[in-house]
């Protein structure tokens, strides 16, 4: 687990929907820059405050990360070596390999990509790994009112996710027993196996939904205005580490603009 100190839980402990705004804000915001300085800078800054504010498991941070980490690599080496015609031709030449070429300028878009995927994944960690679901649609009912009748529904589905994987279990396991997993392995198996669970689990969850409407509707989810046992509230703090974070994006900003490398974006994809 990271975490540091009295710090390691004031992400966790931050209202989700300032937490939801602070995420939204800064991806407007690095949207709107496109050189890899800003990026870059951004980035270690949110990374190091995820490690001092958030209370989460570096293994699970990382078996989250990885897959977005391959992806901005294959993302930088598709427009570093297959740039758009729109660079300039006049830009260095960094490596050339037969008919493939790499310049400068492709370099630093490449770069601004890959760096700019890893920014929003980064932030988006932030945000899935430090705040509870429950908590999350609590916030977005009294801060920013969404219909219970809608949250408890969403939450309803979220909680179901599990249950279905049982029962595919439960089904893959039943089929075995039965022999029916010996079958070739071909399209033809695939799509009648696909057959075999989808309308098991479909008809399991139309039953399902049929218990939570009713539900729903004697515990007096029916639109109207409901009180809340749990209260969620907007403290100072909240705002104070919504600033913070926000602070490193205009750090970046001000690196890259002292170092004369700031590039605003303008359709360079």
């Amino acid at each position: 687990m990271i975490r540091s100190g009295a710090f390691g839980e004031l992400l966790n402990d931050m209202n989700p929907s300032i937490k939801g705004l602070t995420i939204i804000t800064g991806v407007i915001l690095i949207s709107l820059a496109f050189d890899p300085v800003t990026i870059s800078v951004s980035l270690i800054y949110i990374l190091m405050i995820t490690v001092i504010f958030g209370r989460i498991y570096w293994r699970r941070w990382l078996f989250l990360f990885v897959p977005f980490f391959i992806l901005a690599i294959g993302y930088f080496w598709t427009a570093a070596l297959f740039p758009r015609s729109g660079l300039p031709q006049d830009s260095p030449l960094l490596l050339s390999w037969g008919p493939l070429q790499l310049t400068e300028a492709g370099f630093n878009l490449a770069l601004s990509l890959a760096l700019r995927t890893l920014m929003f994944s980064a932030l988006s960690l932030m945000f899935v790994l430090t705040t509870e679901p429950v908590k999350f649609m609590l916030s977005l009912m009294q801060q920013c009112k969404l219909p219970p009748k809608l949250a408890y529904g969403i939450l309803a589905g979220f909680r179901f996710l599990p249950l279905f994987r049982e029962e595919l279990l439960i089904m893959q396991q039943a089929h075995r027993i039965r022999g029916i997993w010996r079958e070739k392995r071909n399209i033809r198996s695939a799509l009648h196996a696909f057959k075999r669970y989808s309308i098991p689990l479909l008809a399991s969850a139309i039953r399902k939904s049929e218990r939570v409407a009713v539900a729903m509707v004697s515990r007096g989810f029916t639109g109207g205005k409901r009180d809340f046992y749990y209260r969620m509230t907007i403290r100072p703090r909240d705002w104070m580490l919504m600033g913070i974070v926000l602070a490193g994006i205009a750090l970046g900003y001000t690196v890259s603009y002292a170092l004369g490398t700031l590039t605003w974006y303008g359709g360079q994809l």
